[in-house]
C-alpha cells in the first residue's frame, strides 16, 4: 500500500470531516471514519491494493478516539521511516460558525462535558494546534456549502492515477409505466414521429434498424439530438467537477419501447466515445406493443 496515495482527515468537529470523507468514497477511496491511530499500521498491512480497484486510502482521526493525542505523532512517525507517504488534511471553521452547525444539528461536542460549546471548542482548538501545525493542507470551511467542500476535497484528490470517474446510466422508459425517481435529468421525446402508428413496424423495437431508421431519419430528431448532445457536453463536466459520483439520463416516450429507445441509444453512443464507464438500459423494452 506504499505506493497508494493516503489521506488522513482531521481537524475540529463540525467542520465538516464526514463530508470530506464522503466526497472522496465517491470519487473511489477506500474510506474509514473514526479510526483508532494505534490500528492504522495494522490496517496499511492488509491486502486492500491487490484486491480491489481504489483510487486511494483516506482516514478520518480526530479526538472522538480518547488516545489520539498521545498516540498519533509516534504512530504517523513510524509509518514514515518505513516508507509511507500520506498527507493530513486540517479542516477548521470559525467559531461562530462552529456554535451554529453545531445548534442546528443538536450534536454534542466531544469535549462539552462541564463546558458550554464555545469553550469546547475552543479547548479542542488548543489540543489540535500541533497537528494543524503538522497538517500538508488547513481548509477552512466556514464559508462552504456542502458541494463547495466536496468540490475542494476532490481537487486534492484529483493527484490519484485511479480516482473513479462519474458513472452515467442512460436508459429509456415510457410514461404509461411510471415516470423513474431515481433520475437526474428526464427527457420527454414523445413530441417526435411515433412509428406505433405505421402498421408494419408496430411490432418492432428501437433496437432494430427499421425503427432507427423511422425515428432519426426526420429533420425533428436531427434538430433535436444535436441540441441535446450539446447540452450534456456542456453539463457532464459541470456534474464531474461538482463532485457528483452517478448521474442518470431518462429518455421517456409513451410506452417504452420505440422512440425513447432509439435516441437513448444514440445518446449512450454519443457519451461512450468518452466516458467509458457510460451504461444503457432499456426498462420496459419487453413490454407489449
Amino acid at each position: 500500500m506504499k505506493n497508494i496515495t493516503i489521506f488522513i482527515i482531521t481537524g475540529l468537529s463540525g467542520s465538516g470531516k464526514s463530508t470530506a470523507i464522503a466526497a472522496l468514497e465517491d470519487a473511489g477511496f477506500y474510506c474509514v471514519d473514526n479510526m483508532p491511530v494505534d490500528l492504522l499500521p495494522k490496517f496499511l498491512d492488509l491486502p486492500i491494493e491487490r484486491d480491489s480497484e481504489i483510487a486511494g486510502i483516506a482516514l478520518v482521526m480526530d479526538l472522538r478516539e480518547k488516545g489520539f493525542l498521545t498516540r498519533y505523532n509516534p504512530v504517523f512517525n513510524e509509518l514514515k521511516g518505513k516508507g509511507y507517504d500520506f498527507e493530513i488534511l486540517f479542516l477548521e471553521a470559525g467559531e461562530d460558525i462552529l456554535i451554529q452547525r453545531y445548534s442546528t444539528t443538536r450534536r454534542q461536542h466531544p469535549l462539552s462535558y462541564g463546558k458550554n460549546v464555545r469553550d469546547a471548542i475552543r479547548a479542542e482548538k488548543e489540543q489540535l494546534k500541533d497537528l494543524r501545525a503538522a497538517a500538508n493542507w488547513i481548509i477552512d470551511t466556514s464559508k462552504f456549502n456542502v458541494h463547495e467542500l466536496k468540490a475542494k476535497i476532490l481537487d486534492f484528490a484529483q493527484k490519484s492515477k485511479k480516482l473513479v470517474p462519474m458513472r452515467i446510466h442512460v436508459f429509456s422508459f415510457g410514461f404509461k409505466y411510471g415516470i423513474p425517481n431515481d433520475a437526474d435529468l428526464i427527457m420527454d421525446v414523445r413530441f417526435l414521429a411515433n412509428p406505433y402508428f405505421i402498421p408494419e413496424l408496430k411490432d418492432l423495437d428501437g433496437e432494430t434498424d427499421a425503427i432507427r431508421d423511422f425515428v432519426l431519419n426526420h429533420d425533428e430528431t436531427r434538430a433535436f439530438l444535436k441540441k441535446y448532445l450539446d447540452l450534456l457536453d456542456f453539463l457532464i463536466p459541470l456534474y464531474k467537477k461538482e463532485g457528483k459520483a452517478y448521474l442518470t439520463i431518462a429518455i421517456g416516450c409513451t410506452g417504452g419501447r420505440h422512440r425513447s429507445v432509439t435516441i437513448a441509444r444514440s445518446i449512450f453512443e454519443h457519451i461512450h466515445k468518452s466516458e467509458k464507464t457510460a451504461e444503457l438500459t432499456h426498462r420496459d423494452l419487453s413490454q407489449p406493443t
